[in-house]
């Protein structure tokens, strides 16, 4: 399936490209309509994704139209750093099962050659999938995935004026506009993260353009809490949930080990809230590993928010 083929009869199998977009926001759409009764992901966000600097469209993913030129399957795989972990998704029409196999196999076979093409013996292949998707999860479990993880969606609704809080005594707070507090922000979340599943160490410079690449990303909303001038936390709010569900959503938040247990998370956290409450968001997100090596989970429960989705990444190694 590396050139434009048939796949299977009636089907024709070829590499995305920008003008995809689109067709391929549709399918998803529909296909998480029927699992969750709403679409979500923007279009924006299927631009990111193909858009990725780690995605190679030429080498990483696979379109499949009908007859009719439909758009009825759409799969891919991406790298994380240059580690041996790849991301992959599959998502087929449900007038289309029969792709289902075909396009798993492409998508985890290029997982294996990406991980190789990096110097690794094997690949640690993840796919998200929501708990509610009965189908999907049967499909990966036959073909030898595992659950390995969750993450819990959370949300915070903001009614009115929310109040920003006090800063904790030594702690000053400074904005992602300048490559300073970029360069700081990218080494807490770095080592804050270390411990975390699926964690893949990037340096500056990569962690960077993956972030600016999205259309989502806005760097007034990094935030880099420095405690007596040294670097303490991060939280990275980005517009992922603005065009849809008028949301913020908190994309990274990280406290330094040696800093933890003074309150920061939650001063952070709470500062973010605040600023999404005067942009008019009717609440925040965030995602939060039901495994977190930290107590995160209490930590979001204690700021108001509570549990609307679960997505478990299930996992194989190839």
């Amino acid at each position: 399936m590396d050139t434009t083929t048939a796949t299977a009869a009636g089907y024709l199998t070829r590499r995305p490209v920008t003008q995809d977009v689109t067709a391929i926001y549709e399918l998803i759409s529909l296909c998480d309509t029927q699992v969750i009764g709403k679409a979500d992901m923007t279009l924006e966000d299927v631009a990111d994704q193909i858009n990725e600097p780690a995605f190679d469209k030429d080498r990483d993913g696979w379109v499949v139209h009908d007859e009719d030129g439909r758009l009825v399957g759409w799969a891919w795989a991406c790298r994380k750093g240059r580690s041996a972990n790849v991301e992959i998704d599959v998502v087929v029409h449900p007038e289309a099962r029969s792709l289902t196999d075909r396009l798993w196999d492409a998508a985890t076979g290029r997982a294996s050659q990406i991980a190789a093409e990096l110097g690794h013996d094997h690949a640690v292949v993840d796919i998200g999938l929501y708990r509610e998707d009965s189908g999907k999860r049967a499909v990966a479990a036959a073909r030898g995935f595992a659950p390995a993880t969750s993450f819990i969606r959370m949300l915070v609704d903001h009614e009115g004026t929310v109040a920003a809080p006090a800063p904790p005594g030594g702690v000053t707070l400074h904005d992602g506009l300048g490559e300073e507090a970029r360069r700081q922000g990218h080494a807490v979340q770095q080592a804050g993260f270390a411990d975390h599943f699926g964690f893949t160490p990037k340096g500056f410079e990569e962690w960077f353009a993956d972030l600016d690449s999205s259309s989502s990303t806005d760097w007034s909303q990094l935030l880099v809490a420095r405690v007596g001038g040294e670097p303490a936390a991060m939280l990275l709010g980005t517009d992922m949930f603005a065009g849809d569900e008028n949301c913020g959503y908190v994309r990274q938040l990280a406290v330094l080990p040696a800093f933890r247990g003074r309150g920061l998370g939650r001063f952070m956290l709470r500062t973010a809230f605040a600023a999404d409450a005067r942009r008019g968001r009717a609440g925040t997100y965030l995602h939060v590993d039901a495994n977190n090596s930290t107590p995160a989970l209490d930590l979001y429960l204690s700021v108001g928010m509570r549990q609307v989705l679960a997505i478990d990444v299930w996992r194989r190694t190839v």
